[in-house]
C-alpha cells in the first residue's frame, strides 16, 4: 500500500489570466479491509492529480504494481495543471516498471482511475481518466453519477444486455477485468473531460467500496454534506460494516469555488 499526497480543507489553484480561482478541499484513505492478508490499492491525492489504483498479482506484487502506477503519476505532475498526454505516458512508463517486476512472468498488474485538473481551451476542467474497474463518481445538486465505465466482463455482459446490472456483483466472473495497467501490455486508456462546477463533490474508489455498498447509500453518504474526510471515513466504515471482504479506497474531493463559466 502506497499513500502519496495529503488532505487539506483549503487548497487555491489562481487562474491570474482570468482573475478567478479554483478552491479544492480533499481527503484519501485506504483500509485493507478484514479477509484481505494485505493491502494492494494505493493512491495519489494532491492537486493537479487524485488516483486510486487496485493491484492484482498476489501480496507484495499487487502492492508493487500500484505503487508504479501512483509513483510515476506524482513524477508527471509540473505546476497546477496537467495534461492528458502527461497521462497516458506515465501509465506507460509504469506499465514498464510492472514488467520489470514481474521476473517470473506471473503476470502482474493493476486498475487505475482518476481525476485531474487539465486546461482545454485555454480554460480550466476536470479530465477523468479510466483503466480497468475502479470507479470515479459525480456528484451534483444531489444526484449521483458513475463517470467511468467498467472495463470488466459483468460490465461487457450487461451493456450486450445479456445480465442486468443488479446482478453484476453476484456474477462468478464478476472479478475479471478486460484491462489493467501492466502485463507487459501498452496500456488503453479511457479519458472524458467534465466541467469544473461550484458545489459538486468527486467520489475516487477501488471495488473494495462499489461491491460492498451500493449507488443509493453512495449518494446518501455525499448528500450528508459532511467534510471530505469526514465522508470518507465513513464510507469506509460502511464497507466494512458489509464485510469489507477486499481492499478499500477512497478519495473525496470537493469542489469549493470554481469559475462561474468554463463551457
Amino acid at each position: 500500500m502506497t499513500a502519496l499526497g495529503r488532505s487539506t480543507v483549503r487548497h487555491v489553484v489562481g487562474l491570474p489570466h482570468r482573475g478567478e480561482v479554483i478552491e479544492l478541499s480533499w481527503h484519501g484513505v485506504t483500509h485493507t479491509g478484514y479477509r484481505r492478508a494485505a493491502n494492494e490499492d494505493s493512491y495519489l491525492a494532491d492537486v493537479p492529480l487524485f488516483a486510486v489504483a487496485d493491484g492484482m498479482g498476489g501480496h507484495a506484487n499487487g502492492d508493487r504494481a500500484s505503487d508504479s502506477v501512483v509513483r510515476r503519476l506524482q513524477a508527471a505532475v509540473d505546476g497546477d495543471f496537467v495534461t492528458s498526454d502527461a497521462i497516458a505516458e506515465a501509465l506507460r512508463l509504469a506499465t514498464w516498471d510492472i514488467h520489470e517486476i514481474d521476473e517470473e512472468d506471473r503476470g502482474i498488474g493493476t486498475t487505475v482511475t482518476g481525476v485531474a485538473l487539465t486546461m482545454h481551451g485555454g480554460r480550466p476542467v476536470l479530465t477523468v481518466f479510466n483503466v480497468g474497474d475502479s470507479r470515479v463518481y459525480s456528484f451534483i445538486g444531489n444526484e449521483l453519477r458513475q463517470v467511468t465505465t467498467d472495463h470488466s466482463m459483468v460490465q461487457e455482459l450487461v451493456d450486450s444486455g445479456q445480465l442486468a446490472a443488479a446482478e453484476a456483483d453476484n456474477h462468478p466472473e464478476a472479478n475479471v477485468i478486460t484491462r489493467a495497467v501492466g502485463f507487459s501490455t501498452e496500456p488503453e486508456i479511457d479519458f472524458a473531460r467534465i466541467p469544473l462546477e461550484p458545489g459538486m463533490r468527486l467520489l475516487l474508489c477501488s471495488d473494495g467500496l462499489t461491491k460492498e455498498v451500493p449507488p443509493e447509500r453512495l449518494r446518501l453518504h455525499l448528500a450528508a454534506r459532511l467534510s471530505a474526510r469526514e465522508t470518507a471515513n465513513a464510507l469506509v466504515d460502511a464497507a466494512l460494516a458489509e464485510g469489507g471482504r477486499d481492499n478499500i479506497t477512497i478519495i473525496v474531493v470537493d469542489v469549493v469555488r470554481a469559475p462561474d463559466s468554463i463551457d
